[in-house]
């Protein structure tokens, strides 16, 4: 008996109801993107990788997937390293490739690669899935999608503005009400280390800071010890982990806090400019919160990070982030070219949608009318007056056999099909169409004219 076929742990299959209700949410955020003047690129799946590789620190590489290199692969490999199990060694010499772990690096080689092409300030949005290795859990996959929008060429923070206000924009029309802007900045961060004697572990720090949700205060503060951090310093953390209150009153005791740290203040004054305007122009459903243990873990941050978190009801992680990243595209050569973007993930934000209830009912909706098959003569006659239909938006198709008339009715019932177009003799003959509404059972004979209005209705 042949073995039952399987996937990956991580990836999943998706049904033509799945599709379309993540196709929705597509269009959603492709709409905002284009309505706030980001132009479209793609990038391949996979990518050399020393494009990669070092970009996201020593959490981030474990999770990159590396690909075998074609052919004999093991003929060129590094027999020391496979010898002392130097899997790090070994790896480099068998792979040369591997999948992307994000949208963003890749995004910053290709700025640079066409940079004689490109007209700066660039704004591009990008649609693509990416893969990490990460273990599998509810709204955390392997294969997922990233929806990102990034502004290269400009350090202004009116760019950070307009992300938060394109987050805002998104979730309204997605009708998704309750979601927490969170935002922080990495100067913060490194004024925090500054001040804490940890300068030299900046890293190590905001690794550990960024898992207060996760694994409570006790756990981060002794993994801070294990990195080397000193209890002093940690001791002088303590007002960070219960600060709270308005954004403004997070302000004043981050002040008195980082009073000796120029970076700090430096980061403390963005913060402010951006909370100001941002209040000035208003958020329709979202909210902006201050979070100094915010610090996600990437290397590549060094000014406002994000994190987009879902309504409370839903007990969900992260369903977007980003931030400023001043000089990405320094490691491959092109100095001085600030950058900031933001990502939708798309898979979390279809869980919370689901959960709620808030998709459109229309959103599965894929034929508006299916015509009944009674034979040859009468398929010709149904196919003429779908080819109209069709060039009018319906989305109508003809079941392919002649089977009896119960099964045709049962496959129009179990896809929801809300008309059916009957075709027999007398129909033939008078030109005319017996229309069924499948949900009230009413039928009556209609011409071709009737037919468009009815079903356009509900099409």
């Amino acid at each position: 008996m042949a073995q039952k076929p399987s996937i990956p742990k991580g990836t999943r299959d998706f049904n033509p109801e799945e599709v379309a209700k993540r196709n929705y949410i597509f269009s959603v955020i492709k709409a905002s993107f284009q309505s706030f003047g980001f132009q479209p690129i793609e990038t391949p799946s996979f990518e050399n990788s020393d494009t990669l590789m070092g970009k996201y620190g020593d959490e981030g590489d474990r999770l990159i997937f590396k690909i075998l290199n074609s052919g004999d692969y093991l003929s060129k490999a590094d027999h020391a390293a496979y010898d002392n199990k130097d899997s790090n060694k070994l790896t480099s010499s068998i792979s040369e490739k591997a999948l992307r772990y994000d949208l963003t690096v890749p995004f910053a080689r290709y700025v640079v690669q066409h940079q004689n092409e490109i007209e700066f300030p660039f704004k591009r949005y990008q649609i693509q899935p990416v893969w990490r290795a990460d273990r599998p859990q509810k709204g955390r996959f392997r294969e997922f999608y990233q929806c990102d929008a990034d502004v290269v060429g400009s350090a202004s923070l009116w760019q950070e503005v307009e992300f938060i206000q394109l987050y805002d924009a998104v979730f309204s029309t997605l009708k998704l009400e309750g979601v927490t802007i969170k935002i922080n900045n990495r100067k913060i961060l490194s004024g925090i280390a500054e001040v804490i004697g940890a300068s030299d572990k900046l890293i190590d720090f905001t690794v550990a800071l960024d898992k207060l949700d996760k694994i409570g205060e006790a756990k981060v503060k002794e993994e801070m010890l294990s990195k080397g951090i000193s209890q002093s310093g940690i001791d002088k953390l303590q007002p960070l982990f219960t600060l709270s209150g308005s954004f403004e009153s997070q302000i004043d005791s981050l002040k008195s806090i980082l009073n000796i740290s120029k970076d700090g203040l430096k980061g403390i004054e963005e913060l402010q400019f951006i909370d100001a305007a941002v209040k000035e122009l208003g958020l329709q459903t979202a909210s902006l919160q201050l979070d100094v243990t915010l610090a996600r873990g990437l290397n590549y941050y060094t000014g406002a990070i994000f994190e987009v978190s879902a309504p409370e009801t839903v007990p969900m992680g992260s369903i977007g982030g980003g931030g400023r990243y001043d000089d990405l595209t320094g490691v491959f050569g092109m100095k001085d070219m600030s950058g900031v973007g933001i990502s939708f993930g798309l898979d979390r934000i279809y869980i919370v949608l689901e959960a709620l209830g808030l998709f459109p009912k229309t959103v599965t909706k894929t034929v508006d009318v299916l015509f009944i098959n009674f034979g040859d003569k009468e398929a010709l006659f149904c196919l003429k007056a779908i080819k109209q239909l069709r060039a009018q938006g319906v989305h109508a198709e003809l079941y392919p056999d002649s089977a009896k008339m119960k099964k045709q009715m049962n496959h129009a019932n179990r896809r929801k099909i809300p008309y059916v177009v009957l075709v027999g003799e007398e129909e033939l003959f008078s030109n005319t169409y017996s229309l069924k509404e499948m949900l009230t059972g009413d039928q009556f004979k209609v011409n071709f004219e009737t037919l468009v209005k009815h079903i356009k209705k509900v099409s």
